[in-house]
C-alpha cells in the first residue's frame, strides 16, 4: 500500500469516527440545545459525510487494484466537500456560525468529485 493511501485510509477512518459521533449526538443530544432545523442539519451532514466516507473507502480499494492518478482527484474533492459541506452545517448548529457559501462550495465540491470519477472511468484503458 502507497504511503499516501494509509493517510487517505486515516482520513476516511477519522470522517467515521465523527460521524458516527455527531450522529449519535444528534440523535441523543443535540435537540435539547438547538432546534429542529439544526438537529435536521446535522443529520443532513452526517448522512452526506457518511456517503462520502464510504465512497472514499471504495476508491482506495479500486486503487489497490488498478491505481490511477486521478483517483487522487476524487478522493481530495470529495474530503473538501466534505469538510466544507457538512462542517458548515456542524459549525451552524453546533457553534451558531453562519458561513454561508461555504456549504454550497462543499455541495459543488462533492459533485466535482462524482463527476471526476466519472471521468477516470471513461478514460481509463482495461488491462
Amino acid at each position: 500500500m502507497q504511503r499516501t493511501d494509509k493517510v487517505w485510509w486515516c482520513i476516511a477512518a477519522f470522517s467515521g469516527a465523527i460521524l458516527v459521533m455527531l450522529g449519535a449526538y444528534a440523535a441523543h443530544g443535540l435537540a435539547a440545545r438547538t432546534t429542529e432545523a439544526m438537529v435536521s442539519a446535522v443529520e443532513t451532514g452526517v448522512r452526506y459525510q457518511a456517503w462520502h466516507t464510504l465512497a472514499i473507502m471504495i476508491v482506495l480499494v479500486w486503487r489497490q487494484v488498478q491505481p490511477l492518478a486521478g483517483q487522487r482527484w476524487v478522493l481530495a474533492l470529495w474530503a473538501l466537500g466534505m469538510g466544507c459541506f457538512s462542517g458548515s452545517l456542524y459549525l451552524m448548529a453546533l457553534a451558531g456560525l453562519n458561513l454561508g457559501i461555504v456549504t454550497p462550495i462543499g455541495g459543488l465540491l462533492l459533485m466535482a468529485g462524482w463527476l471526476a470519477l466519472g471521468v477516470i472511468a471513461l478514460l481509463c484503458s482495461r488491462t
